[in-house]
């Protein structure tokens, strides 16, 4: 604890490097979810598909609706990734002003990111902690309260059913999406049910359904 007291405190080089290290080791795990959101998003395709074949329009437009939020998603994810980015670009250029300067300089580009990067949910806790020791360096302002809000999830009200459309038109070459209208009754179901024997498929797909929507919100978490 003494010899604390009397410890060196970091370079400017030196808090560089360490948050340098932070913002890639958020960058690799943003990677991680990327990876994990597409994988699934793979098997709730052909599921659709299957879906598709059924004619089970309300089951179909149900995961469309959670591959909308998938994509949403990963928007957010590679912006993140380039504001992240943008701060190590930002942060090499202070070291080389270092020199001139003689130490960090407060930064607008750094300033704007971290108030961006600190609202989402994955990296709210590293850009905080990240952000006193930068606010302390005289790189960023203290920031108050209200930058730290989490961002509201987008709702799927608007346009959101253009999307689903559209999605299922892709994933199923036409036989559904812009070709059903959104106030459809859902046929499908209504005549398997009529079918013996089709009660206990029924029952399967929507416990898949419902096993594959939990994924996706668990990695989009």
């Amino acid at each position: 604890m003494f010899a604390a007291l009397f410890a060196k405190p970091p370079t400017p080089d030196q808090m560089v490097r360490k948050w340098r290290s932070g913002i890639r080791a958020q960058e690799r795990e943003l990677d991680r979810q990327l990876r994990g959101i597409e994988l699934e998003e793979s098997k709730v395709k052909t599921k659709i598909k299957q879906l598709a074949k059924k004619n089970d329009t309300t089951s179909c437009r149900t995961l469309a609706k959670e591959l909308v939020r998938s994509r949403r998603q990963k928007n957010r994810i590679h912006t993140s990734k380039a504001q992240l980015n943008s701060i190590v670009m930002e942060l090499q250029r202070q070291v080389a002003l270092v020199k001139v300067a003689g130490s960090l300089q407060k930064s607008t580009v750094v300033m704007r990111s971290v108030n961006q990067l600190v609202r989402v949910p994955q990296l709210q806790m590293t850009l905080m902690e990240m952000s006193k020791e930068m606010i302390k360096a005289g790189v960023i302002e203290e920031m108050t309260e209200d930058m730290f809000d989490a961002l509201d999830d987008e709702e799927l009200e608007d346009e959101a059913d253009e999307e689903v459309m559209k999605i299922l038109g892709e994933i199923t070459d036409g036989q559904m999406g812009t070709k059903v209208p959104a106030g459809l009754p859902v046929h499908g179901r209504a005549e398997s049910s009529a079918v013996a024997g089709e009660g206990a498929g029924e029952s399967e797909d929507e416990l898949d359904l419902e096993d594959m929507r939990a994924r996706l919100s668990a990695l989009r978490s």
